[in-house]
């Protein structure tokens, strides 16, 4: 009896150890950036797992990666396209991957088409992986040397909530480096709030509250 029960336990530790195979520690599949099955980890890790498991996926050209079930969509967001197109995306970070549901959307499409975004209520996405930085001020300045002194943020895991009346935020804080929720783009039709999470401050530890 001894014996058997040390053989299940020679097993049971055998494969705890054994890596899963083609994926890294935090489940990123290995190889090539470009294939559906490594965007689909990108985009849809987005969002917390409970979201991202049944959410859909769309590519860079809003091609249908995958078919979901629960109304939230997730895909890449920067602006500012891929520095290495060849290879795909550096790392999600650079994707800056979102997840949003049906009403973020309406707010998005507005915002591309310099329209005042017009929503049946608040929307809300996820971004976990962070952005690649923007003016918390003055839309679409995507780069730190056109920003307002002091007032460019490099985001890490966040939540964001575009309200479908943006006046509800006036009088709300615009301080990014207090570690609380705050407006970005405050005063503006655009003006929507940003949840920080653990990590927020790691692509710009010198904004971290102190």
């Amino acid at each position: 009896m001894k014996y058997i029960y040390s053989i299940i336990l020679l097993a049971l530790i055998t494969s705890c150890n054994m890596p899963v195979e083609n994926q890294t520690n935090n489940g990123e599949p290995e190889g090539s950036h470009t294939s559906a099955e490594w965007q689909i980890w990108a985009y849809s890790t987005a969002a917390p797992d409970y979201i991202a498991a049944d959410a859909s996926v769309l590519g860079p050209d809003m091609s249908v990666l995958r078919e979901g079930t629960n109304g939230w969509t997730c895909l890449p967001v920067n602006p500012r396209g891929q520095s290495d197109p060849e290879n795909g995306w550096v790392d999600a970070h650079e994707a800056m991957p979102l997840c949003g549901d049906a009403e973020v959307f309406k707010w998005i499409s507005a915002y591309l088409a310099d329209e005042t975004p017009v929503m049946d209520k608040d929307g809300y996405a996820w971004m976990l992986h962070g952005d690649m930085g923007e003016d918390n001020t003055t839309p679409k300045t995507l780069t730190e040397e056109e920003s307002a002194e002091g007032h460019w943020i490099e985001s890490g895991p966040h939540l964001m909530r575009m309200p479908a009346d943006p006046s509800s935020l006036d009088g709300m804080t615009t301080d990014f480096a207090s570690g609380a929720p705050y407006v970005m783009f405050a005063g503006t039709i655009y003006a929507h709030v940003m949840y920080p999470m653990a990590g927020y401050y790691d692509y710009q530890p010198e904004s971290a509250p102190e």
